[in-house]
């Protein structure tokens, strides 16, 4: 079953913490954890290498483009999925972008004025790490924005979307959906060493009280605003190496599913002889 298929989130979803630790792509053979994680590990690295000939002949043609969003509570691993899986894409051809709390200038406009001149170019491939969905998540749970407002938000997201798909950007929204007692290990972990402590920050603990309230803003805007041209893909996070494994199978049928080929050779070119 392709990656696509297996993740696509479905109407009606609730994200439940056991399903955080799913591994669909695994197989149980009773093999001791570092030997499956070396095996993820090599899996991945070789879909990324079809990753990188496919962006490669994405920048050739200059027609399409394409746009991979990582949403997720803290430490569901965006930072590592870029990591792990875009290390041999040609930077020529990636942009990568991470969004935080506005900026004074951001805030006097409208939420979406700061998304736009990050969306990938003709032969691109974009990492939003966080996104134009923080302004549906954050402000409703802290109550900066009532329901009108975030359904008024939604409508101008699905707008801002379709008209990305209909000018030739394929979307790619990804949940990394992990646990909270997996969160509470990696955060711990992050106080535990001191060259992680950096990555810590007392507003994950404030954050983290209001898991429930999260998830449930998370299903609401994932409900809202998956659709065929900009689908959401619900991946299990718990493991971080089946995690990496899950995006890059997805993003590797993601690109497949464009029929990518370099441009046809020259034929003047190809009699052309270097002195």
């Amino acid at each position: 079953m392709k990656a696509r298929t297996r993740l696509r989130a479905r109407p009606g979803l609730v994200l439940r913490d056991d399903d955080a630790g799913a591994t669909p792509l695994r197989d149980d053979d009773g093999r001791p954890k570092q030997q499956v994680k070396a095996h993820e590990r090599k899996l991945t690295d070789a879909l990324t290498a079809k990753i990188a000939l496919h962006q490669q002949m994405l920048f050739s043609q200059r027609k399409r483009k394409v746009l991979l969003v990582l949403q997720g509570m803290d430490t569901s691993g965006k930072d590592g999925t870029v990591r792990a899986l875009f290390s041999r894409i040609n930077p020529m051809g990636l942009r990568a972008a991470q969004f935080r709390a506005p900026t004074a200038e951001e805030a006097a406009h409208d939420f979406l004025w700061r998304i736009h001149p990050h969306v990938p170019g003709a032969g691109d491939i974009a990492i939003f790490n966080r996104s134009h969905y923080e302004d549906v998540l954050v402000p409703r749970v802290q109550k900066l924005i009532d329901e009108k407002e975030c359904k008024r938000r939604y409508a101008h997201i699905a707008d801002f979307e379709r008209m990305l798909a209909e000018t030739g950007t394929v979307i790619v929204k990804v949940f990394l959906h992990i646990s909270k007692d997996e969160q509470r290990k990696r955060l711990q972990a992050r106080l535990d060493d001191p060259e992680k402590q950096w990555k810590f920050d007392d507003n994950d603990l404030v954050q983290r009280k209001r898991w429930d309230d999260y998830q449930d803003a998370y299903q609401r805007a994932i409900g809202a605003t998956d659709a065929d041209h900009a689908p959401w893909y619900v991946v299990p996070a718990d493991s971080k190496t089946h995690r990496n494994l899950l995006i890059a199978r997805l993003l590797l049928d993601v690109m497949e599913g464009l029929d990518l080929r370099f441009p046809d050779t020259d034929a003047r070119l190809s009699a052309l002889k270097v002195e």
